[in-house]
């Protein structure tokens, strides 16, 4: 069955986002007359400033009024602009970022005459921006700001042919495990945004549902470690959002491309836009094909009072998947300032799981084996989701007034169906058909989402501003799960605690305000978030009812001060939390390893954390460099611990540790020695006191660890491009053991083709094969070395062609690297 939504709350929602649309769209305007023009460089061969933006006030007007206003347009890429206008008299503002502003005299449209030609407008750079502007060929691959960064997909070559997942882990500070499970400055606590909001995309699963999601679909990934009370306050670590490719661009522009790879990855994308004045509509659609081997090994040691037990474990495996994503929309622009937009993600994912166990048990010493076992997971799995998104945005006629709404519901699905088969034999090969099974399993899983949320920033003197908004979630979720055993007389009977129907439902409301403002050199933002927060976990079938509600407050403080020559300094502070989500919570065991357990915990309880970061920035005429220090407290430390009974089978499950206090510091750089070669550098070291010893004495350590990641760039001749990579993490400590050292590197090169339309990519991603997960697990009676490498070496060309798209930008802003 599965989960409904109340008309109460559909009714609700639906009635709030309509006030705010009909009351701040406005009447649409009576469009009579034009006035057009083309706009140009002044001091570059005249060249066409794309994108420039033109608005029209009335005339004798001050344009910081805001029924000054009347229309505006976008230049196309040839620099032509028309704007729609009624009748009446007007005076024009052309700007482009960098250029000085150009005001026109005033002119009258009439019935006679009802447009009006302003000729060709030249720009000419600022003066007080030419020491600040870099002029380049390309955007950098790296921006920086005080409070995120971000990475431009694109441009690192690295990324072609890859899905999400692998775009994250080539990210300055981010690391992705086996599992698919992604960890900023090394804490999983991340909150994995779609857009500056949840998403069916990382739902489910977490940020392992990433490993669908076609690269070439995305566009920027944005960094932010310490948010403000403007984000939810979920995420100890920070936030990592993920902006999807959407052009509002006139006429019709887009790109495709195609992906051949080894091991198995076959598969294209294509990001398709087209633009007629009010309405444009968009749609990016990705299918890919692929096989992907994995392999690991583990190492245990079990001790009873009588001898010791020793399991020698190898898991071999494939995953056969197929996967689709397809987002269509348009956008409706009542003004360039006044947008409607409505948009639909659909992503079906279709995977066979073949994975090979063999377990061999030695006992008294690790050469005296006592039975060999094989078991094979047989998995079929599908999973559509689907999330609908209706928003609207207003731009008031001052700078930084606006508002945005939004409404976005999720329906997700996945169900997973396992046939495991299971023989034994004796040291000598003979079978022991008594330890033989044949099991069953199948896992229903669906979730409803509906998410409301409001932002409006009102402006405040010169500098300053006032932000708020309000935000409801509603999810629900169910789990319907059952193990079943073929019996001596081949019949299906469900296995003790392995049948069970888990209901989740989740209701967080949410509202903040902000004030900022500049006095001098000083600027700060101070914020407050109240979150209040209703979660129910429901086992129907044994009628175990767990329900958690709780208000909290999570405050924010951002200060920055302007220094001479290009520098700037921030303070920052935060408070965060991580709830226990869906799979933190849920009872039910994976069984496809049948020595190795893993579940949810319904009893766990949110983490919560202060975080303090103190940063500078420094810009310079090649490249920038930015540094960091950090330090977080956290309290109810949320951790998978590992348990092993006598007969040497584990469970794992998250629980709440005492506390984790950490600190750190951070360099990230972009230097480009010469215009040919460029460099980018991350260097993350931080220490962290871990204090589990309310489940176990021992389970308290301190750890110092650190991660570099070094990328070059090269410019060769004709166009192409090259690409080096080298990563390493060092070993880690946690409550129950080591993480060992980790290194690996990759390689790509790109060819401009078809006259600069198109590009061709090669990459190859762990050159040497060696990014291999190693760890140390301990416990009162076991001694546990796991190996995986779930991702082996792998090798992509991808083609990209583009039409009516730039490759690069021309000029670059201010703030580039």
């Amino acid at each position: 069955m599965q989960p409904t939504f109340t008309r109460r709350r559909l009714l609700f929602i639906g009635l709030v986002f309509f006030l705010v649309f009909h009351g701040l769209s406005g009447k649409a305007l009576a469009q009579k007359a034009e006035t057009s023009g083309r706009i140009l460089d002044a001091q570059v061969d005249n060249a066409p400033l794309s994108f420039a933006s033109i608005r029209l006030f009335k005339a004798g007007s001050d344009p910081k009024v805001a029924d000054s206003f009347v229309a505006g347009a976008v230049a196309d890429e040839k620099g032509n602009f028309v704007v729609q206008s009624p009748y009446g008299s007007y005076f024009a503002m052309i700007e482009f970022l960098g250029y000085k502003t150009i005001t026109t005299n005033t002119f009258t449209l009439t019935a006679d005459k009802p447009k009006h030609d302003l000729g060709t407008l030249k720009l000419e750079t600022s003066a007080n921006s030419l020491d600040e502007v870099v002029v380049q060929a390309e955007k950098s691959s790296m921006e920086l700001s005080l409070d995120k960064r971000i990475f431009n997909v694109g441009k690192d070559l690295a990324n072609a042919g890859g899905s999400a997942t692998e775009i994250l882990s080539n990210i300055p500070s981010v690391s992705v495990d086996p599992e698919g499970n992604v960890k900023l400055r090394g804490s999983g606590n991340v909150r994995i945004l779609i857009d500056g909001k949840p998403s069916g995309l990382v739902s489910f699963k977490g940020g392992s549902g990433l490993q669908q999601l076609q690269g070439s679909l995305i566009e920027r990934v944005e960094i932010i470690t310490n948010p403000s009370a403007r984000y939810e306050a979920e995420g100890m670590a920070g936030i990592i959002n993920i902006v999807l490719k959407k052009e509002r661009k006139e006429g019709f522009n887009g790109s495709f491309e195609v992906i051949t790879g080894q091991p198995v990855n076959y598969g294209g994308a294509a990001n398709l836009n087209y633009r007629h004045r009010k309405v444009n509509f968009f749609i990016n659609y990705g299918i890919a094909y692929r096989i992907q081997p994995g392999r690991s090994s583990l190492y245990q040691e079990v001790y009873t009072p009588d001898t010791t037990f020793y399991l020698q474990q190898s898991n071999k495996g494939r995953i056969l998947g197929f996967n689709q994503n397809i987002r269509g929309g348009l956008d409706f622009f009542f003004t360039e300032k006044s947008i409607l937009t409505a948009s639909y993600l659909f992503r079906r994912s279709d995977a066979n799981r073949i994975t090979d166990i063999e377990y061999q048990d030695f006992a008294f010493t690790p050469t005296n084996l006592t039975s060999r076992t094989f078991r094979r997971q047989d998995e079929d799995e599908v999973e559509p989701n689907s999330e609908y998104v209706l928003s609207y945005k207003r731009e008031f006629a001052r700078k930084d007034h606006n508002l945005t709404a939004e409404v976005r519901f999720l329906d997700n699905w996945e169900r997973s169906d396992q046939l495991f088969t299971q023989r034994s034999e004796s040291p000598g090969g003979k079978p022991l058909p008594a330890l033989d099974q044949v099991q069953h399993s199948l896992n229903d899983e669906f979730e409803k989402q509906l998410l409301f949320q409001l932002d409006y920033i009102q402006p405040l003197g010169k500098e300053g501003k006032f932000e708020s908004g309000l935000r409801s979630s509603f999810r629900d979720m169910v789990n319907d799960f059952v193990v079943n055993e073929q019996n001596e007389q081949g019949q299906w009977e469900a296995l003790p605690n392995l049948k069970n129907y888990f209901i989740y439902n989740e209701n967080i409301h949410a509202a903040y305000g902000i004030l900022g403002n500049k006095t001098n050199k000083l600027s700060y933002q101070v914020g407050l978030r109240a979150e209040w927060t209703d979660v129910k976990t429901t086992l129907r079938e044994t009628g175990e009812v767990n329900p958690r509600k709780y208000a909290n407050l999570f405050p924010s403080a951002h200060f920055t001060y302007d220094l001479p020559q290009d520098n700037a300094m921030q303070l920052s502070y935060s408070r965060r939390v991580r709830r226990p989500v869906y799979n933190d919570l849920s009872p039910f065991m994976t069984f496809s390893d049948s020595r190795n357990f893993f579940s949810g915990n319904p009893n766990l309880n949110p983490e919560f954390s202060h975080v303090m970061e103190f940063g500078h920035i420094k810009y310079f005429e090649k490249g920038s460099f930015t540094s960091s220090v950090y330090y977080r407290i956290t309290d109810g430390k949320i951790e998978r611990i590992r348990q092993v009974g006598e007969d040497g089978f584990s469970i794992t499950l998250p629980q709440n540790l005492l506390s984790e206090n950490s600190y750190g510091i951070e360099f990230t750089s972009s230097y480009s020695p010469v215009k040919w070669w460029k460099n980018d550098f991350n260097f993350n070291f931080f220490h962290a006191t871990i204090d589990g010893s309310n489940i176990l004495d021992s389970y308290k350590t301190e750890t110092y660890s650190w991660f570099v990641r070094q990328t070059s760039r090269f410019t060769l001749a004709q166009g192409i491009d090259m690409q080096l990579r080298a990563n390493f993490e060092a070993p880690q400590k946690t409550a129950q053991g080591t993480r060992k050292a980790l290194f690996y590197a990759d390689f790509a090169m790109s060819k401009d083709v078809f006259k600069g339309q198109g590009t061709l990519n090669l990459a190859v991603l762990d050159v040497f094969n060696s990014r291999r997960f190693r760890s140390i697990t301990e416990g009162p009676n076991f001694y546990t070395v796991g190996n995986s490498q779930m991702r082996l070496r792998q090798i992509n060309l991808t083609l990209n062609y583009r039409i009516n798209q730039v490759k690069t930008a021309k000029k670059s802003g201010g703030d580039e690297f």
